[in-house]
Order: C-alpha cells, then sequence, then structure tokens
C-alpha cells in the first residue's frame, strides 16, 4: 500500500510531495557523471571534471559570444513553407509547427551581428534541436543573409555548423542551397572578408559538402563529430574497420581537415584574435 496516496491527507500530500524538474541534473554521456543544470550552464554546457562539450542552445552561445551580451538579430527572407506538400507519418507542415513552438525559432539557423572584444562580426548559428539542424530553404537562404549582410557591412562571418544534412521534406529545393551557400562564400571571398567556421557536434551532410568546408579557417570543439556519410555506412561500404576515433574533432585536425580544436572557455577569445589578426590583414593590403 502506498501511504502517502492512501493515508496521508491530500492538502498535506501536495506539501510534501515537489515536482521536480526533468533537467536539474544531467548526465555526461562520456563519464557518467551527474551535473547540475545550473553548474554545467555556468560553465558553457561543458562538464566540468570530464570536459564533455555539450549541446548548446544557440541563445546561450549568442549571449556568451558576444560583448556584454548584446547583439540584434538580422531578419531573413520568407521562404515556401511546403513547396512539396510532403508527409512521412505526419504532414510536414505539423512539424515545422512542432518544432516552431518548442524552440521558438522559425527555422534552424540564426543570425545576428555584434561585436566581440570590440571586433564587429556577423555570425551564423545552426540549432541542432531544430529539425537535426538540417538545411533546408529557409537555413539556407538564413546563411546567404549572413554572408551578404557581412559583406555590407565589411565584417569577418562566423558561422557555428550543427546538422545531420540536407532535410529530406524539401527534396531538390533542399539539396540546392548547397550550390546556393557556395556562391555566397565566393561572394565573401571577392570583399576579402573572412570566413570562419566553427564545426561542432555534430557536423555531417549536405552541410559539410557545402559552406562548412569551405572556411578560410575551420575551428573544431572538442570532440565534434564531423563528416559527410556515418561512420557505420562507411565501414559497410569499404568493409573495412575504421581508426579509433575516426570523424572526431582531434582525429580531422591530427590528418589536416580543421586547423584547430579549441575549448568552448577559449572559443570567444579565439574568434576575436583571429578576427582582428585578418581584418588587419585586410586594411594593410
Amino acid at each position: 500500500m502506498n501511504w502517502m496516496s492512501n493515508v496521508v491527507p491530500p492538502k498535506i500530500r501536495s506539501f510534501l510531495k515537489r515536482e521536480t524538474p526533468d533537467n536539474l541534473w544531467v548526465k555526461c554521456p562520456d563519464s557518467g557523471e551527474l551535473v547540475f543544470h545550473k553548474d554545467l550552464e555556468s560553465n558553457l554546457f561543458v562538464v566540468p571534471n570530464s570536459g564533455y562539450h555539450m549541446r548548446m542552445p544557440i541563445g546561450a552561445r549568442l549571449t556568451s559570444l558576444f560583448d556584454d551580451g548584446v547583439y540584434q538579430t538580422i531578419a531573413t527572407p520568407d521562404v515556401p513553407v511546403d513547396p512539396l506538400k510532403f508527409r512521412d507519418v505526419k504532414r510536414y507542415t505539423d512539424r515545422l509547427k512542432e518544432y516552431r513552438a518548442k524552440t521558438g525559432d522559425m527555422d534552424a539557423v540564426k543570425i545576428a551581428i555584434g561585436t566581440i572584444e570590440k571586433n564587429k562580426v556577423v555570425v551564423g548559428v545552426q540549432n541542432f534541436e531544430f529539425m537535426g539542424g538540417s538545411l533546408g530553404m529557409a537555413a539556407g537562404e538564413a546563411v546567404i543573409t549572413g554572408m551578404m549582410t557581412a559583406v555590407e557591412h565589411k565584417t569577418p562571418f562566423i558561422m557555428f555548423t550543427a546538422s545531420g544534412g540536407a532535410r529530406m521534406q524539401e527534396g531538390m529545393f533542399s539539396l540546392m542551397q548547397m550550390p546556393r551557400t557556395t556562391v555566397a562564400v565566393q561572394r565573401l571571398r571577392e570583399a576579402h572578408l573572412p570566413f570562419i567556421v566553427v564545426l561542432t557536434n555534430p557536423t555531417t551532410g549536405g552541410v559539410t559538402a557545402s559552406y562548412a568546408m569551405l572556411g578560410d579557417i575551420h575551428i573544431a570543439e572538442p570532440g565534434a563529430v564531423i563528416g559527410f556519410a556515418g561512420a557505420r555506412v562507411i565501414e559497410q561500404t569499404i568493409r573495412e574497420r575504421l581508426p579509433e576515433g575516426f570523424q572526431r574533432a582531434e582525429y580531422l585536425k591530427a590528418h589536416g581537415m580543421v586547423d584547430m580544436v579549441v575549448p568552448r572557455a577559449q572559443m570567444r577569445s579565439t574568434l576575436a584574435n583571429l578576427c582582428a589578426l585578418m581584418m588587419n590583414n585586410r586594411r594593410a593590403a
């Protein structure tokens, strides 16, 4: 017999029973340790003992990145909501409504402008919580808008990537964002403006096959999975066992695919130094 439900009066029972938030404690996927959510948040969503980099909400990332947490969000063009009238177990329009309500964002990429240690920059952040950060028409337009805003303001463009690849519900319209964003990168090149890519966990598929690997400098967060196809698919295709740590940030740095692996606590100062150096070189030229 449950004494609390059958013996204790309802008013006292409601006083004794306190609802515990689901995210009060977070389990580290690497070490298994439990971390108090507030401690994790204050440590930039990095587990203190293991150093494991958890996925960071885009609002927290932007606030921690810009001076005094102040930035201006850049509006992006509207796109057709469901050009293919796609439906699997539910309608694509219903999925979009669900994720918009869940994240508070219209799509997977947010663009902001502000300063990092007094260096004016335009920043794009990909939200993996919005349909796996998938690249669709709205996300493609956001990335292009960010790059064109950087050209307009003559600032560096920094892109934080996190994606499972192209958005299947938009078919060829999604795939077309790969060449479109590549053309926008070329516009940055022509304007002699820095394009810095920060690869976070995970960055895969069509995003890796386009703007994520076209930066002037590629930075990766520790432990981030970066690649095109998944490791299991590659193993099944080539019928060989892949090396330990394959597609991880550290492995890619050792093999020349990324320039540096930077812990999140050092990311802001690293980006500020790179922007200052590259923009001074541009002015000198």
